[in-house]
């Protein structure tokens, strides 16, 4: 049984103002680049990208990656559709999900590789969600129980509403900011590129 990652990398970033948001860069890759390689490289199989907006330049972006790619022409009608989208597209027998957000560039392999094993070593629980400083962060692991509700949501939440008040869902508190760090601005990446941020902080989980 794998567990895949779908990368949530449709959207149009309107608060990010030039480039499209997926294809700005983080130390020399694209967004959108780095996420899928900090998938691949952390043992998620297989890896999916959702695309929608500059779908043919985000396309590009991840030339040569081991990447499945899924259009979604409704992307405009919010984030709901794309993990709609991504979990359509995912194999049989695929067990869960992480579900990677495109903006969060401090995301790397070691990470992706953590949230995986803490998964299994929590019991396979409905969602596995990472924590820094008590504060909820992406990416979050999702069974693959999960996809009929998935199937139903609607408007610009991802799976925030399918989660709230569950018990079945499992919290971690990791070492590193790189779950809350997402960028939504370009003054926000300047704000990152200039921070004593270090993207390849080993990943352990808080005690």
């Amino acid at each position: 049984m794998s567990v895949a990652a779908i990368i949530l990398a449709a959207g149009r970033g309107t608060r990010f103002a030039g480039t499209p948001k997926m294809l700005a860069e983080y130390d020399g890759q694209s967004f959108v680049r780095r996420a899928a390689e900090a998938a691949l490289g952390g043992g998620a199989e297989p890896v999916i990208a959702v695309l929608g907006h500059e779908a043919d330049r985000v396309r590009r972006a991840l030339a040569g990656l081991d990447v499945i790619l899924v259009p979604n022409p409704a992307y405009g009608e919010g984030l709901s559709t794309s993990l709609r989208a991504g979990f359509a597209a995912l194999p049989d027998g695929t067990e869960a999900a992480l579900v990677l957000l495109g903006d969060m560039p401090l995301v790397g392999p070691d990470l992706v590789a953590g949230l995986l094993a803490a998964w299994r070593e929590a019991g396979r629980p409905t969602a596995l969600v990472p924590t820094h400083r008590g504060r909820r962060g992406n990416p979050v692991l999702l069974s693959g129980r999960l996809a009929p509700e998935i199937a139903r949501l609607s408007g610009d939440a991802g799976a925030g509403p399918l989660l709230r008040g569950r018990e079945d869902v499992v919290e971690i508190e990791v070492n590193t900011a790189a779950v809350t760090e997402d960028v939504d601005t370009a003054e926000a990446l300047e704000r990152l590129r200039h921070a004593d941020q270090a993207s390849t902080t080993p990943f352990r989980i808080a005690t």
